[in-house]
């Protein structure tokens, strides 16, 4: 931890892993249900230009360490913080957009969410009609489920926003700020009486009865008009609503218009309208401009701001002396206090207010609930009936303007019809149903999204040549197998699977091919297998576990199909989901772990299936196919394999063989990756896939008939070379790069090969020929020999420990045959039973049916025709 950042440096490669600066750092904190562990957010920059957020978490040896860690931490954070503040104290003012950003999240610091969000509209009215629009468009593209996830998307739409401000903010110094700070003040004070007046006559309004004669709410509004007046010609502030936008005064004989700004439904300050408020201390509008009298829509998160088709004024920033408190109105009765002035006044049989071509105002009666509703309410957007049309212009004419207050205002033509309860309903249900579809088209884009990147990621993994076409009619055959119904259980015909396998395996289903011939495997086999103590350990819960094998498995990711595209990315996902694989058996397996050539294996089944499956596709070859014992530390098995390996050129290639003792080339110089990886690490994998195949398929022997087949194949061109370099070289790499033709030929050798005999003689002849050596005279030291002893006898109680594995596995069969056969006996038993009493049956329905012709004769009934008679006969003589 360094003073303003912090390195991770591995202690293997002494390298620095990771580095960041502590301006990168927006958090920190150690783990609250593991305090072992601890990490960081940062901020990082990506490739098109923006931002993203990254989480590192971190796990220590202990609790003390992480506590030591922290400490270390906070402190650099102070001692940063400090000089950083000394040095950009001079470079900052009280107008800074960052500083108002940062007053407003010490505000809302620890407040409800409920009561946050109501902050945050607050200040979001003081913005521009783009920069609400742009805030709301980020927020309901992110669909917030909560009123904090809703807080927190709005605040970094605002920091962004203010970040963009401070580029091109110009700081203000002292001077300047303590002259502007009088100004203000000086018309502050103006507008707070005006204010203070406006305010005290609105609670007094509010405070009166509903059942004041008409002809007294006219005089208070008359009366608060006057101070109103009054009030403006004192103060130079122009803070106060008002209708004399227009370069003409209102005559007294329109009442209506007169007094709808001063109503206290406008005058009740709402979040709405603090925008318009602030708004009209503008300079004088021109003729074609629409009253400000009307409140504009109120732009909140939950409903975007409507721009208007003609320009308005800008609106000036708030101040604290301009910027009115909210009021809230309690109501006992269906009546409210809303309902003076202006509501008395738009009841009023005998106000007529003229607009624009004389076009008068009908008169109507609302409640206060339906006043605020229509003057919130959003007008349908292209509307093609007429109906609509007038519900919109009765919106905007008794609603005071909708869209921000730029509308022009017009008549009602006739009082708006009452929907009836049925309709409401329909209504209701029309709308709900539109929802549900919505919603279930949102899910369906998801599953279209994610389906079509599974195929992108599918297409990717099956970058390869295939080597055997698999051709329509054997494609079929495949998916008929694939679609049995419980087919793990189903034992299909081995000579239809091994002549399928044969002509080819479609490369979309090798995955569930490669289940389909383990499950075919396992069921043949009828004894399970030995499994490792923890077999069934879920693969999630390996993965929240740690390796000692970590930094074995993580330098052999890159090494792993370096140029497969699906693993070239270095920390993709492909070297992501190896590690995981890798990981969970190295924990499954501990005396395995990881070995080397394990991650090529894991890499072929990883490009075939999902990671879950893989993991149980590794396991059963492993264990159910004996590939673990030959990655076992003392590689003992892989010395017998090699031995095998030679013993076969020897029966099958003489000539081949000589050849290469003559050199000195023995197969561990040249096979072993063959063995190891299965062909994956130097052949392309088209060839590894079918190796795969018949590996499922028949098992680990595959692995030496391959090798077989090639070596023999290519005996001319070995020949013909004269060195161990040139014939080493030609292996390793002229070998691997066989035609099609070549591979395929080698594939159908295979499957026309056994050899499985061979193998089971040649591992005793490795162990009686060790035997022996042991047993002859040596001319080794005596702690040579007591070495060599000791490993000996290591190997030998390793071969104990397999034979005794195998020994139960045959005594666990023939149990399993002696059940099987006490089964079959007691249902043979069971059949001669059943056909005895089937005998005593046919002979008992014989005895009836010649009782019945008796019977017929003696009543001189005719006997049934010739032709039952014959079948009768025919079935007696069966």
């Amino acid at each position: 931890i360094g003073r303003s950042q912090i390195f991770l440096v591995s202690p293997d490669t002494k390298k620095v892993a990771i580095e960041k600066s502590f301006r990168e750092i927006s958090f920190c904190s150690q783990g609250i249900r593991h305090v072992d562990h601890f990490g960081f957010i940062c901020r990082e920059s990506v490739e098109c230009g923006g931002c993203q957020f990254v989480c590192y978490v971190f796990q220590c040896a202990n609790e003390a360490l992480v506590d030591e860690i922290m400490l270390t931490l906070k402190q650099a954070f102070s001692v940063a913080a400090l000089q950083q503040n000394s040095r950009t104290q001079s470079q900052q003012c009280d107008s800074c957009p960052l500083q108002q950003l940062h007053k407003l999240c010490d505000r809302i610091e620890g407040l409800h969410p409920s009561k946050a969000k109501l902050e945050l509209q607050k200040h979001l009215a003081g913005l521009d009609n783009q920069e609400q629009a742009a805030v709301f468009e980020s927020t309901m593209k992110a669909r917030p489920k909560s009123d904090q996830e809703e807080n927190e998307l709005i605040v970094s739409s605002l920091r962004r926003l203010y970040e963009e401000r401070q580029k091109t903010h110009t700081h203000t110094h002292n001077g300047q700020t303590k002259k502007t700070s009088q100004e203000v003040g000086v018309n502050a004070e103006s507008s707070i009486s005006s204010s203070r007046v406006r305010l005290e006559d609105l609670k007094s309004r509010a405070k009166r009865s509903l059942t004041e004669s008409l002809e007294g709410i006219w005089k208070g509004s008359s009366k608060s008009k006057s101070q109103r007046e009054n009030s403006e010609g004192e103060s130079n502030s122009s803070s106060s609503t008002t209708l004399n936008s227009t370069n003409q005064e209102p005559s007294l004989e329109e009442p209506l218009c007169s007094f709808l700004p001063s109503s206290p439904l406008r005058s009740h300050n709402s979040t709405g309208d603090l925008k318009r408020l602030e708004g009209s201390a503008g300079g004088q509008q021109g003729p074609e401009s629409p009253p400000q009298g009307f409140r504009r829509r109120a732009s909140t998160i939950s409903h975007s701001p409507m721009s208007s088709s003609e320009p308005s004024l800008p609106p000036l920033r708030p101040t604290a002396a301009t910027k009115p408190k909210l009021v809230r109105h309690y109501s006992v009765s269906t009546d409210s206090p809303h309902q003076s002035n202006d509501v008395a006044a738009l009841s009023s049989p005998g106000a007529v207010c003229v607009v624009g071509d004389d076009s008068p105002l009908r008169s109507r009666r609302h409640s206060w609930r339906q006043q605020i509703f229509l003057r919130v309410a959003t007008p349908q957007k292209g509307s093609d009936s007429k109906e609509s049309t007038l519900e919109v212009g009765n919106r905007m004419a008794l609603g005071g303007g909708v869209g921000g207050g730029d509308s022009i205002l017009g008549a009602v033509p006739e009082e708006r019809r009452k929907r009836s309860g049925a309709e409401l309903r329909e209504l209701w249900r029309k709308a709900i149903l539109q929802q549900i579809l919505l919603l279930r088209m949102e899910k369906e884009n998801q599953k279209l999204q994610a389906s079509e990147s599974d195929l992108q990621c599918r297409r990717l993994k099956l970058d390869y040549e295939e080597i055997t076409p698999c051709l329509k009619d054997v494609t079929l055959v495949w998916e008929r197998m694939l679609s049995t119904i419980g087919r793990s259980k189903v034992r299909f015909d081995t000579e239809e699977i091994h002549k399928a396998v044969g002509q080819g395996v479609p490369r979309q289903h090798r995955g569930e091919i490669w289940k389909f011939l383990s499950e075919q495997y396992l069921l043949r086999q009828e004894v399970p297998s030995t499994k490792p103590p923890n077999n069934d350990t879920p693969y999630k819960e390996l993965l929240k576990q740690l390796t000692s094998q970590q930094h074995a498995i993580l330098i052999d990711l890159g090494r792993t199909f370096p140029t497969h595209p699906y693993f070239s990315t270095q920390l993709g996902a492909g070297q992501l989901s190896l590690y995981n694989l890798l990981k969970a058996y190295s924990l499954l397996d501990p005396e395995v772990g990881y070995c080397q050539g394990l991650s090529f294996v894991a890499g072929v089944l990883l490009l075939h299936m999902s990671e879950e499956d893989a993991f149980h596709m590794l396991k059963f070859l492993m264990y159910d196919m004996g590939l673990r014992k030959q990655y076992r530390p003392d590689m003992i098995i892989l010395q017998i394999q090699m031995y095998q390996l030679s013993r076969l050129l020897h029966d099958y290639h003489r000539e081949l063989y000589t050849h290469l003792e003559q050199y000195e080339i023995g197969p561990s110089l040249y096979a072993a990756p063959w063995f190891l990886t299965a062909f994956a690490s130097h052949f392309p994998l088209g060839f590894v896939a079918r190796v795969f195949d018949m590996l499922f398929l028949q098992g680990s022997e595959v692995i030496f008939k391959v090798a077989l087949s090639l070596l023999g194949s290519h005996k001319p061109l070995i020949l013909q070379h004269d060195n161990l370099e040139s014939i080493v070289e030609f292996i390793k790499t002229t070998l691997p790069n066989l035609g099609l033709v070549q591979m395929e030929k080698t594939i159908n050798q295979v499957s026309e090969m056994d050899i499985s005999k061979q193998l089971q003689a040649y591992e005793v002849e490795y162990h009686v020929l060790q035997d022996e050596l042991l047993d002859g005279p040596s001319t080794l030291s005596q702690s040579q020999r007591v070495a060599q002893l000791e490993k000996t006898n290591g190997s030998l109680r390793q071969q104990n420990l397999d034979l005794l594995e195998e020994l139960q596995v045959a005594h666990a069969k023939i149990r399993w045959l002696e059940t099987r056969v006490d089964g079959l006996v007691n249902r043979e038993s069971e059949l001669q039973s059943e056909v005895k009493t089937l005998q005593q049956e046919r002979t008992d329905l014989q005895q009836t049916v010649s009782k019945l012709k008796d019977l017929l004769s003696s009543l001189g009934i005719n006997s049934p025709c010739t032709e039952q008679e014959s079948l009768t006969d025919t079935s007696n003589n069966q």
